[in-house]
């Protein structure tokens, strides 16, 4: 998913415009659109660009590594596992990954890279979708959780990790932080990239605590195209809070996967949440 509040260095235009997350899309900003309509065939065929960007080996293996060693010799439990981007990769390290995916299309490019024994994978919606058993960890990349356009759906995300994990098991979470630093008093959007041949414009309600990306890419020809990725944005406080309201601590916060100090001029954050167990 491409959302401005990540940053992942390297990443080419192409990449970016590709990378969109899953959304229920609000009718008082961007009209009634289904995700079905979003979320379809024609950008699941395209989601994917191995060795570039987000699939690039320099972002997935730190992430890779991480979840193994989290995961330890226990399952893992990926929402909104997509094309099976970090998913594939954490498989084929040994670890027993199951996905929850509400998009179909989707669902189906990830069968192109590996069938239902190497990684079940159930639909629906991460706030409910129930998969069988039980996981020693849970994992939501890429900023997938401030997808869910609501607090209330967003606390039901950890409370169904919650239900997923065994005592004493991890939910992370890799999410950007707001950059409303960048937001002049009085003024709703700001440019948050600019690339040859790519623009991100945001455009922030910040009562409401929504941004929508909007996506523009365009060539020689003068023709652009728009891809918008609406988001409920979410303050590492905020997140610390829902974690506890459904049994988490905080056990570490760091800047990316590789462990670097999470400060307040980061721009992004992965959270260890572990599940209590009294």
């Amino acid at each position: 998913m491409a959302i401005a509040l990540r940053t992942a260095d390297g990443l080419s235009a192409n990449s970016r415009a590709k990378v969109i997350g899953r959304w229920r899309l609000p009718a008082d900003r961007l009209g009634v659109m289904r995700q079905e309509d979003v979320w379809n065939h024609q950008v699941a065929q395209r989601y994917d660009t191995p060795g570039i960007g987000v699939f690039s080996a320099e972002v997935l293996e730190p992430a890779v590594d991480r979840l193994a060693e989290l995961a330890g010799d226990g399952r893992a439990l990926e929402f909104a596992v997509g094309t099976g981007r970090v998913a594939v990769p954490l498989a084929q390290r040994g670890v027993p990954v199951t996905g929850i995916e509400l998009s179909g299309p989707m669902i189906g490019q990830l069968r192109t890279k590996a069938d239902e024994t190497a990684i079940p994978v159930f639909a629906g919606d991460m706030t409910t979708t129930r998969a069988p058993g039980t996981y020693a960890l849970v994992y939501l990349v890429y900023n997938a959780i401030s997808c869910l356009q609501t607090q209330s759906e967003q606390v039901a995300c950890f409370r169904n990790a919650a239900r997923h994990l065994t005592p004493g098991g991890r939910f992370v979470i890799e999410l950007g932080v707001p950059d409303l630093r960048s937001l002049p008093p009085g003024q709703r959007a700001i440019v948050a990239k600019v690339e040859p041949g790519y623009i991100i414009l945001d455009t922030y309600d910040v009562p409401n605590q929504h941004l929508v990306s909007h996506h523009f890419t365009y060539g020689a020809d003068n023709q652009a195209q728009l891809w918008r990725s609406p988001h409920r944005y979410i303050w590492p406080s905020e997140l610390d809070l829902m974690a506890k309201l459904a049994g988490f601590e905080l056990e570490a916060r760091h800047a990316d996967w590789a462990g670097a100090e999470f400060t307040a001029e980061s721009r992004s954050h992965v959270s260890v949440y572990r599940l209590m167990t009294s």
